[in-house]
């Protein structure tokens, strides 16, 4: 999370070329962003006008819809003077499939609120394709004739797009059939089957359509936007980045928290805009970042590169190149060690961890059955075999992962298990009978069953308890949570509620560990990672406030790697990896094989989780030996995180 440099955002203006809020987090940005829909809509109402709202769908305006659910249940904002319509609609697509955008506005909002079903309006992903074009002009005529947006809500993709409009849209584009970019469909995958379920086509308002508008608010959270963000931001204006083409209109606003702000100037830079507090961490960050700029090891770092860097203010605070290359050295020298929890009867004060006590009880939190062995699979190995009493505890099911070949492969195994014992059950027939003609007939806007889902568990809990074996944890230590938010067997998850926190206070009041690790990997599409460590974060604040003697002894670390890495210069914890470790836990992450080679939700990143994992331990190990450290085969990394 980035450090607030500047409280003004004068000192930006020369690199932000659009107005940017930068929230604590997306709750508070979706707060304020369902205020200023709020604000607008009574002060038409006061002349007695209508509002026309422009509206997005996707993971990241849920929040802003559940804040307008409820200024309309508990403060009274009636919408019966409110006109919408959405951007887009993926085509073709029926109206009742689970992943339609027409479901997913009546689920989040409309449903929920007294607007007049006359003056909501949707592309309709269901018309014929000979008609689409007609449709499109209707559509475009609608929002005319209703007196254009006064207020239209984004989001942005990965790949610069607003509403589907993909690279390359132009500055006149309206409402259209596009086709949609594969980033996106790879990106959107997390709500369909598989890849190849995603549709190819979307109905969506145009660029020019958009910045008709009156007043835009483009929302965005998590680092994985922070480097579109950026570009849209403070780069050029340019049709390759649909975004970008925001910096013509008059009123637009951006909405962001502190990790999609991360690569801003006024956060990664700021000592380009003005003075700044030069404390250790920001000038680790400032070294860090021009060695790896000038590909230079830190310790050669000169007075030169420093002021042809614009660090020479750090310079004139701090003294001469050396010294400060020193401090940098050390300070990321210190975060390497091959004792996780601690090294026995040793006194090392820039240790990471305390050596006492040890050896130490450790909980690793893991938000699906896998997140473990590929998020720390080497630490994990390396916590047993150290000697300290290791638990896992598996907070989901992590059943909508499994494909539906799967459980019918599974299927066949238990039959011919039966048929070796002596042939299968009646009871076993008719359930396999079952359960196979749901699956042939099962339908795109259809959930699971319960006992399909059951079996889905089954499955990711065996390949857990395996990995666990592997690994030499015994049974007793493995925890299977199953906390309630997520058993809703599709995507849309509840919100977390009392069970899902008792549940965890229990176990960790039943462990009293010393060390406890947890997802911090928020770029997960489906959000799990971070509901899950809501559910944690909540856990230890209230056992702290509780003040059990034992959580004043725990630390809490949070790990990253199934989606992204810890920015090297965050870093508090790396803990390296031989060659014949990468193998040992890349054949751990290979016991779980519902989720090898056929995975659902992999998200904008093709590759199976075991390479994600290789790359990016690698690429972290690849780091600290540029910067001048010892080159190792990879590094897990780990940073601290106070509760």
């Amino acid at each position: 999370m980035p450090e607030n440099p500047n409280s003004s955002n004068s000192i930006a203006d020369s690199f932000e070329k659009i107005s940017t809020k930068v929230v604590d987090n997306p709750t508070e940005g979706s707060i304020w962003v369902a205020r200023q829909i709020a604000s607008l809509i009574r002060a038409k109402q006061k002349k007695k006008g209508k509002v026309v709202l422009g509206l997005a769908t996707g993971f990241t305006p849920k929040s802003m819809y559940k804040e307008l659910v409820r200024l309309h249940k508990e403060e009274g904002l009636s919408f019966r003077n409110v006109v919408t319509f959405n951007l887009d609609e993926y085509y073709p697509i029926e109206r009742i499939a689970l992943q339609s955008y027409y479901r997913f506005m009546h689920q989040q909002l409309f449903n929920h609120i007294d607007i007049d079903p006359k003056n909501i309006h949707l592309p309709n992903g269901e018309i014929e394709k000979e008609k689409i074009k007609n449709h499109c002009n209707e559509y475009q005529k609608d929002i005319d004739a209703a007196g254009g947006i006064d207020l239209q809500i984004l989001g942005i993709g990965n790949n610069g797009h607003i509403g589907f409009n993909e690279p390359g849209s132009g500055l006149n584009s309206k409402t259209r059939l596009i086709n949609l970019d594969n980033s996106t469909r790879l990106a959107n995958a997390y709500e369909f089957a598989n890849l190849s379920e995603v549709p190819r086509l979307a109905l969506t308002m145009g660029i020019q359509t958009i910045l008709s508008s009156k007043k835009i608010i483009l929302m965005a959270w998590g680092s994985g936007k922070a480097s579109v963000v950026k570009r849209a931001v403070e780069g050029e204006m340019t049709e390759s980045l649909p975004a970008s083409l925001l910096q013509t209109h008059d009123d637009t606003q951006f909405v962001i928290d502190q990790d999609a702000a991360a690569e801003l100037t006024r956060y990664k830079s700021p000592w380009l805009t003005g003075e700044c507090d030069w404390t250790p961490r920001l000038i680790k960050k400032a070294v860090v970042n021009m060695a790896l700029e000038l590909k230079k090891s830190v310790l050669s770092l000169t007075n030169s590169d420093y002021n042809e860097f614009g660090l020479g203010d750090l310079l004139v605070e701090k003294g001469d190149a050396y010294g400060i290359n020193l401090q940098v050295y050390y300070m990321l020298r210190d975060t390497l060690t091959g004792w996780p929890a601690g090294k026995p009867n040793a006194h090392i004060p820039a240790h990471p961890e305390r050596s006492a006590p040890w050896p130490k009880k450790v909980v690793i939190f893991s938000p699906h059955p896998d997140d473990d062995i590929i998020s720390m699979g080497g630490t994990f190995q390396r916590l047993h075999d150290q000697g300290n009493e290791v638990h896992v505890a598996y907070q989901t099911s992590g059943n909508i992962a499994v494909t539906d070949e799967f459980v019918t492969r599974n299927l066949d195994f238990a039959i011919g298990f039966e048929s070796v014992l002596g042939g299968p059950s009646r009871k076993s027939m008719d359930f396999v009978k079952k359960a196979r003609n749901f699956l042939a007939r099962k339908k795109s806007n259809q959930i699971d069953t319960p006992s399909i889902r059951k079996i889905k568990t089954l499955i990711r809990q065996g390949e857990a308890k395996a990995t666990c074996r592997y690994v030499g944890i015994p049974e007793q230590n493995v925890h299977f949570q199953q906390l309630p938010f997520y058993e809703t067997g599709t995507i849309q998850k509840k919100p977390t509620g009392e069970k899902d926190i008792k549940q965890t206070m229990d176990l960790l009041r039943s462990i009293q560990p010393h060390q406890v690790y947890c997802a911090g990997d928020f770029a997960d599409p489906h959000g799990t990672h971070k509901v899950c460590f809501t559910v944690v974060i909540e856990a230890l604040k209230r056992l702290k406030a509780l003040k059990d003697p034992w959580i004043e002894h725990c630390w809490l670390w949070l790990y990253k790697g199934a989606w992204q890495e810890w920015n090297i210069e965050d870093i508090e914890m790396a803990v390296p990896m031989s060659p014949d470790q990468v193998m040992k836990k890349r054949h751990g992450i290979f016991i779980h094989q519902s989720q090898k080679d056929m995975v659902p939700f992999l998200g904008a990143d093709s590759r199976e989780f075991w390479q994600r994992a290789e790359e990016c331990n690698a690429n972290t190990a690849s780091l600290y030996a540029n910067l001048g450290l010892t080159h190792y085969a990879a590094v897990e990394a780990f940073v601290r995180c106070p509760y």
